[in-house]
Protein backbone atom coordinates (compact mmCIF):
# COMPACT_ATOMS: atom_id res chain seq x y z
CA UNK A 1 0.00 0.00 0.00
CA UNK A 2 1.40 3.20 -0.82
CA UNK A 3 1.60 6.29 1.18
CA UNK A 4 2.36 10.13 1.57
CA UNK A 5 5.26 9.03 3.84
CA UNK A 6 6.34 5.82 2.18
CA UNK A 7 5.41 1.76 1.14
CA UNK A 8 4.16 0.52 4.13
CA UNK A 9 3.71 -2.90 3.17
CA UNK A 10 5.90 -4.48 5.53
CA UNK A 11 4.89 -2.14 8.37
CA UNK A 12 2.19 -0.46 9.98
CA UNK A 13 1.09 2.70 12.21
CA UNK A 14 0.79 2.55 15.50
CA UNK A 15 -0.80 5.46 17.26
CA UNK A 16 -1.30 6.59 21.04
CA UNK A 17 -2.36 9.00 22.23
CA UNK A 18 -3.64 10.50 25.80
CA UNK A 19 -5.49 12.93 27.54
CA UNK A 20 -6.62 13.63 31.05
CA UNK A 21 -10.69 13.76 31.46
CA UNK A 22 -12.74 16.65 33.39
CA UNK A 23 -14.36 13.94 35.02
CA UNK A 24 -15.33 9.70 35.39
CA UNK A 25 -16.46 8.31 32.05
CA UNK A 26 -20.02 7.89 33.59
CA UNK A 27 -20.40 11.13 34.71
CA UNK A 28 -22.75 13.67 33.80
CA UNK A 29 -19.73 16.03 32.32
CA UNK A 30 -18.54 13.45 30.26
CA UNK A 31 -21.94 11.88 28.79
CA UNK A 32 -21.54 13.16 25.56
CA UNK A 33 -18.15 11.57 25.25
CA UNK A 34 -19.49 8.44 26.60
CA UNK A 35 -22.26 8.34 23.91
CA UNK A 36 -19.84 9.15 20.99
CA UNK A 37 -17.30 5.94 22.35
CA UNK A 38 -19.44 3.07 20.64
CA UNK A 39 -20.29 5.12 17.17
CA UNK A 40 -17.33 6.56 17.04
CA UNK A 41 -15.59 3.19 17.45
CA UNK A 42 -17.65 1.32 15.35
CA UNK A 43 -16.68 3.71 12.29
CA UNK A 44 -13.18 3.47 13.19
CA UNK A 45 -13.00 -0.63 12.86
CA UNK A 46 -15.06 -0.21 9.77
CA UNK A 47 -12.68 2.36 8.19
CA UNK A 48 -10.47 1.43 5.34
CA UNK A 49 -6.79 1.13 6.63
CA UNK A 50 -7.82 -0.19 10.15
CA UNK A 51 -5.62 -2.87 11.81
CA UNK A 52 -6.90 -2.76 15.40
CA UNK A 53 -7.29 -1.28 18.67
CA UNK A 54 -6.56 -1.81 22.43
CA UNK A 55 -10.01 -2.60 24.12
CA UNK A 56 -10.96 -4.02 27.00
CA UNK A 57 -12.72 -7.48 26.31
CA UNK A 58 -16.00 -6.41 28.82
CA UNK A 59 -16.77 -2.46 27.50
CA UNK A 60 -15.57 -2.86 23.93
CA UNK A 61 -13.39 0.33 24.61
CA UNK A 62 -10.31 1.63 26.32
CA UNK A 63 -11.50 3.62 28.76
CA UNK A 64 -10.47 0.99 31.57
CA UNK A 65 -7.34 1.09 30.89
CA UNK A 66 -5.20 3.41 33.48
CA UNK A 67 -1.45 2.75 33.46
CA UNK A 68 0.00 6.08 34.32
CA UNK A 69 -0.81 7.47 38.62
CA UNK A 70 -3.34 10.01 37.01
CA UNK A 71 -6.40 7.88 37.38
CA UNK A 72 -8.10 10.80 35.05
CA UNK A 73 -5.93 10.14 31.89
CA UNK A 74 -7.24 8.49 29.22
CA UNK A 75 -6.08 6.67 26.05
CA UNK A 76 -5.81 5.19 22.97
CA UNK A 77 -4.04 3.38 21.01
CA UNK A 78 -4.33 1.23 17.52
CA UNK A 79 -2.96 0.27 14.49
CA UNK A 80 -3.73 1.16 10.50
CA UNK A 81 -2.13 0.43 7.76
CA UNK A 82 -0.56 4.13 6.62
CA UNK A 83 -0.29 7.46 8.29
CA UNK A 84 -3.12 8.61 5.14
CA UNK A 85 -5.44 6.14 6.51
CA UNK A 86 -4.81 7.56 9.96
CA UNK A 87 -5.30 11.14 8.98
CA UNK A 88 -8.80 10.25 7.12
CA UNK A 89 -10.13 8.92 10.12
CA UNK A 90 -9.33 11.29 12.50
CA UNK A 91 -9.60 14.05 10.24
CA UNK A 92 -12.46 13.56 7.74
CA UNK A 93 -14.59 11.09 9.20
CA UNK A 94 -18.01 12.80 10.54
CA UNK A 95 -18.35 11.48 14.30
CA UNK A 96 -14.37 11.47 15.11
CA UNK A 97 -14.25 14.79 13.77
CA UNK A 98 -17.52 15.88 15.85
CA UNK A 99 -15.81 14.53 18.90
CA UNK A 100 -12.55 16.22 17.96
CA UNK A 101 -13.77 19.43 17.79
CA UNK A 102 -15.89 19.42 21.12
CA UNK A 103 -12.59 17.28 23.34
CA UNK A 104 -12.02 20.83 25.31
CA UNK A 105 -15.49 19.58 26.93
CA UNK A 106 -14.24 16.74 27.83
CA UNK A 107 -10.34 16.53 28.27
CA UNK A 108 -8.09 19.32 29.93
CA UNK A 109 -5.97 21.13 27.72
CA UNK A 110 -2.53 19.26 27.73
CA UNK A 111 0.82 20.94 28.13
CA UNK A 112 2.62 18.30 26.57
CA UNK A 113 2.60 15.99 23.71
CA UNK A 114 -0.35 13.83 23.81
CA UNK A 115 0.17 12.11 20.61
CA UNK A 116 2.92 9.88 18.86
CA UNK A 117 2.76 7.43 15.93
CA UNK A 118 5.47 4.89 15.17
CA UNK A 119 6.21 1.99 12.38
CA UNK A 120 5.89 -1.58 13.79
CA UNK A 121 6.02 -4.50 11.74
CA UNK A 122 2.65 -6.05 10.05
CA UNK A 123 1.35 -8.07 12.54
CA UNK A 124 2.62 -6.73 15.62
CA UNK A 125 0.23 -4.73 18.42
CA UNK A 126 2.21 -3.01 20.14
CA UNK A 127 0.56 -3.09 24.34
CA UNK A 128 1.06 -0.09 26.72
CA UNK A 129 4.70 -0.22 27.85
CA UNK A 130 5.65 0.43 24.44
CA UNK A 131 3.34 3.27 23.76
CA UNK A 132 4.40 4.80 26.70
CA UNK A 133 7.57 4.67 25.86
CA UNK A 134 7.15 5.65 22.28
CA UNK A 135 5.48 9.04 24.02
CA UNK A 136 8.24 9.61 26.43
CA UNK A 137 10.47 9.25 23.27
CA UNK A 138 8.71 12.11 21.83
CA UNK A 139 8.36 14.07 24.46
CA UNK A 140 12.43 13.90 25.18
CA UNK A 141 13.74 14.43 21.83
CA UNK A 142 10.81 15.32 19.54
CA UNK A 143 10.46 13.79 16.32
CA UNK A 144 12.79 11.24 14.58
CA UNK A 145 12.60 7.45 12.52
CA UNK A 146 11.57 6.11 16.19
CA UNK A 147 8.18 8.32 17.50
CA UNK A 148 6.73 11.36 15.26
CA UNK A 149 3.72 13.11 14.41
CA UNK A 150 1.63 14.03 11.90
CA UNK A 151 3.18 17.43 11.43
CA UNK A 152 6.50 15.42 10.83
CA UNK A 153 5.56 12.29 9.75
CA UNK A 154 8.91 9.66 8.89
CA UNK A 155 8.81 6.57 6.07
CA UNK A 156 8.21 3.35 7.14
CA UNK A 157 11.56 1.21 7.70
CA UNK A 158 10.79 -0.48 4.25
CA UNK A 159 9.46 2.62 2.37
CA UNK A 160 11.13 3.40 -1.05
CA UNK A 161 12.99 6.35 -1.31
CA UNK A 162 10.90 9.45 -3.17
CA UNK A 163 11.45 8.96 -7.16
CA UNK A 164 13.47 11.95 -7.64
CA UNK A 165 14.93 11.64 -3.93
CA UNK A 166 18.78 10.55 -5.68
CA UNK A 167 18.56 13.24 -8.40
CA UNK A 168 17.40 16.44 -5.60
CA UNK A 169 20.36 15.68 -3.81
CA UNK A 170 22.68 15.53 -6.95
CA UNK A 171 21.57 18.38 -8.47
CA UNK A 172 23.48 20.79 -10.29
CA UNK A 173 22.61 24.02 -9.82
CA UNK A 174 20.83 25.77 -13.01
CA UNK A 175 21.91 29.40 -12.70
CA UNK A 176 24.25 30.89 -15.05
CA UNK A 177 26.29 32.95 -12.27
CA UNK A 178 28.86 32.05 -10.85
CA UNK A 179 29.86 31.98 -7.20
CA UNK A 180 31.64 34.80 -6.03
CA UNK A 181 34.40 34.49 -3.06
CA UNK A 182 35.06 36.93 -0.36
Amino acid sequence: MSDATGDARRHHLAQFNVGRLRGPVDSPELRGFAELLEPVNALADAAPGFVWRLRDEETGDATTFRPYEDPDVALNLSVWESVDALRDFVYRSGSHLDAMRRRREWFHPMRETYLVLWWVPAGHLPGLPEAMERLELLRAIGPGPDAFTFRDPYPAPDAEPAPDADRATNAVPTTNTMPTTT
